[in-house]
């Protein structure tokens, strides 16, 4: 009996440290003044080619949806409105980036997937 509690215990662990390894991120920065890419992760980097990520204005309304490349990036034009980007792998699975945190990377700091076209 003692065996079977703590099977139960570690089986409850593992369970939970399975659902928290794939937990959606998102990363977006600034190529140029006009143009953004993200791009749409697992917080362990499993890159999630296909997911759906969609750019939404203040206001409610969505101004671009799609889906990520083969990459796991999508590029788009910055727009001229108040937005923010929402990655949404699931019910309960959100990350969002305000447009206040778009930015360039810093000089010599950008990531791999800001390199590729």
């Amino acid at each position: 009996m003692r065996h079977a509690k703590h099977l139960i215990v570690l089986s409850g662990l593992l369970l939970a440290a399975g659902v928290q390894a794939h937990e959606p991120v998102v990363r977006c920065y600034l190529l140029d003044d006009a143009t953004v890419r993200c791009r749409g992760s697992t917080n362990d980097d499993e890159a999630l080619p296909g997911a759906r990520m969609e750019v939404v204005g203040h206001d409610g309304k969505t101004l671009l949806e799609a889906k990520l490349d083969a990459n796991s990036t999508l590029t788009f034009k910055k727009p001229q409105q108040p937005f923010y980007v929402l990655f949404d792998t699931g019910p309960g699975l959100q990350a969002i980036v305000e447009q206040e945190e778009i930015t360039r990377p810093a000089p010599g700091r950008a990531p791999g997937w800001m390199r590729k076209p």
